[in-house]
Order: C-alpha cells, then sequence, then structure tokens
C-alpha cells in the first residue's frame, strides 16, 4: 500500500486534469451501461405499440436523436481521454524522471562505483516509459471498469434476477484466476526489466569501448557477449509471454462461459415459459456490456504488474539515500584563505581495504604541496576526501580551521578547483565546456581562459572555432587538446585551492612546459595539491610527499629528498633512466 501511495502521490500536481480525465470515463460508461436500457424499452414498449399510436413514433425518433448526440459526446470524450489522459501521463513521467534525475545529483561517487552507467540509464528511460502508460490508463480503466459492471450488474438483475445469478456464480472463478496469474506475471515482469537493463549496458559498455574493441580485433567477441544477454532477455520474455498468454486465453474462456451460462439459463426459462425473448435479447446486450471491462480489468492486471515493476525500480534509486550529506546545521565556505589539514586520516572504500592510514598533513595557504608515489598509494584518494567525494572513516579535514564535514558541500566545491587526469567532456561546444567552470562567465572570460591553458589558438584553426562540438566524451578532440580544454576550465572558476590530478600526463614536453608555467602563475596566493608521476612538474613545489599504501614515507623539498636518498631519490633516477 505504501508503495502504491507514492505513486498516486504524482497525480496531486495535476489533479485538475486527473479530474477531467475521470469525469470524462464517467460519462462514458454512463453512456456504455445506459444503452441496453434504452434498447429495452424500445423493443419491448415502442415497437409494439407505435402502429397504433403514432406520438410514439416521435418518441421513438426522439430517443434514435437522444442515442445518437450521446454517442457523438461520447467520441468527443474518448478523445478528451486518449489526448489529455496521455498528456497526463507523460506530465507524470517527467515528474518522475525529473525527481530520479535529481536524486541521482545528490547521491555519491560510491553509488557509482557500483552500478552500470547502462543499467542506470534503463531506470530513468524504459522503466518509466511502462510507468506512464500505468499512470494513464490505470485509474481511468478501473474506475470506467468499476462502474461500468457495477451498472450492468444492477441493471442485469433489475431485468432477471435468476440470469444475474448465474453469472454471480462464475465471477469468483474468474477473479481467482485473475488474481493467481497475476502474480506471476509480477515476478517474470520484473526479471525482464533487469535483463533489459543488463543488455543496455553492455550496448552501453560496448559503444564507449568500441576503439578499444577494434584497437584488439574483439567485434566477434562483443557480438558474442551481446548475444549471451540478448538470449538471457529472449528467454526471461518467452517466459512472461507464456504467463501473459494463458492469461489472456483463461480470461477470454471464462468470459466466453459467460455467454454460455446466460445462453442455457435463458433457454431453460424460456422453455418453462418463464422468460421471453425480449429480456434476453437484453440482458444478452448486458453482458457485452459487462464483460468488455472485465477484460479492460484484465489488461489493466497486466499493465499494472509491468507498470509496478518499473515504478519498484524507480524507488529503489529513490530510496537509496545519500551516504554523504550536508549537516542541518552545516555553514557556507566563505573568504577561503586556503590553510588545509589532513589530521589522522584513514579510509577504506571497503571492509579491510585500507587505502589511507594515519595520514596527517599541513599545507598553509598559498602554499604547493605535491605528491608522489606508486599507483594505488592513496593520492587521488586523499584529494577525493578534500573534496567530500567520499568521507573520512577517522580524523578530519578542516579548511581555515572549518571541519569540511562541518560546511555545505556546495561552498566546499565552489572553493576547490580540481583537473583529473581523466579528462570528461560533455557531447558539447568548446565554448560550453570550458564555461562550465563558471556558468555566468562571458564569452570573452572564456576565451582569456583558453590563452591562459594555451588552447586559443588550436581552437581557432577549427572551422566552427568556439562552436566546435567535442563529441561523446570529447572523442573529437585529442588527449592533449582535451586536457587543455579541462584546464581552461579551472582557469575560468578560479578557485582560492587547486588540485592538480596528473593534469599534464597526457601533453607533450614543450605543451607542458608552457602550461606548468601557468599553473605556477595561477598557483599564486593559492594552495595547490599537485600529483604527478612527472617529477619535472613538482620539483618547484614547497613541499614534496611521498605517500604510499603504508602511509606517509618522506616529505621536504625536492633537494632536500634527493639528499635523503630515500624512495623520492629512487623515483627521481628512474625518470632520467626513461
Amino acid at each position: 500500500m505504501e508503495k502504491l501511495r507514492r505513486f498516486l502521490a504524482y497525480y496531486k500536481p495535476h489533479l485538475g486534469l486527473f479530474i477531467l480525465d475521470l469525469s470524462c470515463a464517467l460519462v462514458v460508461a454512463a453512456v456504455d451501461v445506459a444503452f441496453p436500457l434504452v434498447t429495452q424499452y424500445i423493443l419491448r414498449t415502442l415497437l409494439p405499440a407505435m402502429a397504433m399510436d403514432s406520438a410514439l413514433v416521435r418518441i421513438f425518433v426522439l430517443l434514435i436523436v437522444c442515442l445518437v448526440c450521446a454517442y457523438l459526446i461520447r467520441a468527443v470524450l474518448q478523445y478528451v481521454i486518449g489526448y489529455w489522459g496521455h498528456r497526463l501521463g507523460t506530465f507524470i513521467e517527467a515528474d518522475m524522471r525529473r525527481d530520479i534525475f535529481t536524486h541521482i545529483q545528490t547521491l555519491p561517487f560510491s553509488f557509482y562505483d557500483g552500478i552500470r552507467t547502462g543499467k542506470l540509464l534503463s531506470r530513468v528511460t524504459n522503466d518509466l516509459f511502462e510507468v506512464t502508460e500505468l499512470a494513464h490508463h490505470g485509474p481511468e480503466d478501473v474506475l470506467i471498469s468499476t462502474m461500468t459492471i457495477l451498472g450492468a450488474f444492477i441493471a442485469m438483475f433489475t431485468i432477471e434476477w435468476r440470469l444475474a445469478f448465474c453469472l454471480l456464480v462464475l465471477l469468483p472463478v474468474i477473479i481467482y484466476f485473475v488474481m493467481h496469474t497475476r502474480l506471476k506475471m509480477r515476478r517474470t515482469s520484473r526479471v525482464v526489466k533487469e535483463r533489459m537493463a543488463e543488455i543496455n549496458a553492455d550496448i552501453e559498455s560496448s559503444i564507449s569501448g568500441a576503439r578499444t574493441a577494434k584497437a584488439f580485433a574483439n567485434e566477434k567477441y562483443e557480438i558474442k557477449k551481446f548475444e549471451k544477454g540478448n538470449k538471457n532477455f529472449l528467454s526471461a520474455k518467452k517466459d512472461f509471454y507464456k504467463i501473459m498468454a494463458t492469461f489472456n486465453s483463461g480470461t477470454e474462456f471464462f468470459l466466453a462461459m459467460f455467454n454460455v451460462a446466460v445462453l442455457a439459463s435463458g433457454g431453460y426459462l424460456i422453455y418453462k415459459k418463464q422468460l421471453d425473448t425480449v429480456t434476453l435479447i437484453t440482458f444478452t446486450l448486458y453482458i457485452s456490456t459487462f464483460t468488455s471491462p472485465i477484460k479492460r480489468l484484465a489488461s489493466f492486471a497486466e499493465q499494472y504488474m509491468i507498470g509496478m515493476a518499473g515504478f519498484t525500480r524507480f524507488l529503489e534509486i529513490m530510496d537509496t539515500k545519500p551516504s554523504i550529506e550536508d549537516k542541518p546545521d552545516a555553514i557556507d565556505l566563505q573568504n577561503v584563505k586556503g590553510d588545509i589539514a589532513f589530521s589522522h586520516v584513514s579510509f577504506a572504500y571497503n571492509e579491510g581495504q585500507q587505502v589511507l592510514q594515519d595520514v596527517n598533513l599541513s599545507i598553509p595557504a598559498g602554499r604547493t604541496l605535491a605528491l608522489v608515489g606508486p599507483s594505488g598509494g592513496g593520492k587521488t584518494t586523499l584529494c577525493h576526501l578534500l573534496l567530500r567525494f567520499y568521507d573520512i572513516r577517522e580524523g578530519s579535514i578542516t579548511i581555515d580551521g572549518h571541519d569540511i564535514r562541518d560546511v555545505t558541500m556546495s561552498s566546499l566545491r565552489e572553493n576547490v578547483g580540481i583537473v583529473q587526469q581523466d579528462v570528461f567532456l560533455f557531447a558539447d561546444s568548446i565554448l560550453e565546456n570550458i564555461r562550465y567552470g563558471r556558468l555566468d562567465a562571458t564569452d570573452a572570460e572564456v576565451v582569456e581562459a583558453a590563452k591562459r591553458a594555451h588552447i586559443h589558438e588550436e581552437i581557432m584553426t577549427f572551422p566552427d572555432g568556439y562552436a566546435t562540438n567535442v563529441g561523446e566524451r570529447g572523442m573529437l578532440l585529442s588527449g592533449g587538446q582535451k586536457q587543455r580544454v579541462s584546464i581552461a576550465r579551472l582557469f575560468l572558476k578560479n578557485p582560492p585551492v587547486l588540485i592538480l590530478d596528473e593534469a599534464t600526463s597526457a601533453l607533450d614536453t614543450l605543451t607542458e612546459a608552457d602550461i606548468q608555467h601557468s599553473f605556477e602563475e595561477l598557483s599564486i596566493g593559492r594552495t595547490t595539491l599537485v600529483i604527478a608521476h612527472r617529477l619535472s612538474t613538482v620539483q618547484n613545489a614547497d613541499e614534496i610527499v611521498v605517500i604510499d599504501e603504508h602511509g606517509i614515507q618522506e616529505r621536504g623539498t625536492h633537494e632536500e629528498l634527493l639528499a635523503k636518498n630515500g624512495l623520492y631519490a629512487g623515483f627521481y633516477q628512474a625518470t632520467l633512466r626513461g
């Protein structure tokens, strides 16, 4: 019931449209229920007496005109239901998609670490489409069918209670069949959704890695991998269609038995002269009026299972609570100088897999700290903790004396800029990708940032200049160009704290020297954390820290660490040999 309550809550913003849809559905049901009664009146009362009373002819014509008008109104209302009802479903789908997308933005890095993009995309697109159909047809079908069934049943009991009782005896049988089969449909529908999400994930992964697959001539392997997922999907669909076919054929059979039961019972009563033919014909018309909404409810049961399976998967994401949230009394970080301190910081992504252990670092405002060491030593993790992409398990991290858990994440991240080794660019123009660093920046400021990142001249060689689309994930740019666009984005943001995570790793030596000069210019008066494997880029840092999985091993200036002839000196000698 809680799930249904949450589903119905999405109708509230569109209550006027919802009421219009249901009101039209009620009138449509009333017309369907009224027609057999009018037919009975014409057959039983008007037609036999019209030859003797000409006034009855006018009543007959008037009734025919009224029926035509009623069905014209019904057609108009069906149009309203078909158009505005579907619009209602689309509005609800859009609201759900807005909510799930907004909620996803609040989830931490750990959430994205554990879910494939294709599966997440399936939750936001395919699943919600099924919910749309349920949102439109669900209440409308239930209301029309329920009112029609009740109205028809009351009318049938009024016309001939013995025939109506025959239907009443058969009704529990079809209800039991529908409920029993519905449970199986719900389970198989959920499996189908999961298989569809897996296929989407495989397709997304294969498309993203198409260049790698071609480079290794593994196209046939990718096709086989897809075929395996596709077969699993087909198998799940086969099971679902088996149950659906059983459901539909069984429902049709039991509904046909209504006609057979009425025909048999009516024939017996006519034989006993306890029933006339007109009453049986009228009652037979009501069987159609009665069984049609039952068929609609049967279809609704199928639609409900599919739609609620999608809604359940929607709720799984919506009920995923952000593991990192602002405290209720969190303050905005303002007037940042950039004094950073890591105090007894420990962190593990998973239990038993310690990445950082009792790390203590102090970075005075305006100073540059370089982090070097082997891969997996926790350098990037340390920077991610500063931005609260993950929360530390033990210890504290402060900026200007404020524990980062006591300030709002938005203000924290507004004051810290990062250029990562794995550069991500949106499928948009170069201009908008740079402007992403500060959304209110003017075109002139974007150009200035590009000049400082030494990418302006190359941009101007493109036919469309700054309007050039970079393609999916920036694929239309070289690695160095992508990295310099991201660096320009950082220049535009102009934060008091900088994180350079292998920021020049994709650049040639000459361009790296130019960018390094720009970084040194940008770093003046700012606190800067530099992660680098190329030790030539960190020699001028105020302090260099050597860190590995066991913690901080060495710290000092370039000259001091060379003099120690320890780990750093070994890295440096290896660089010279390379």
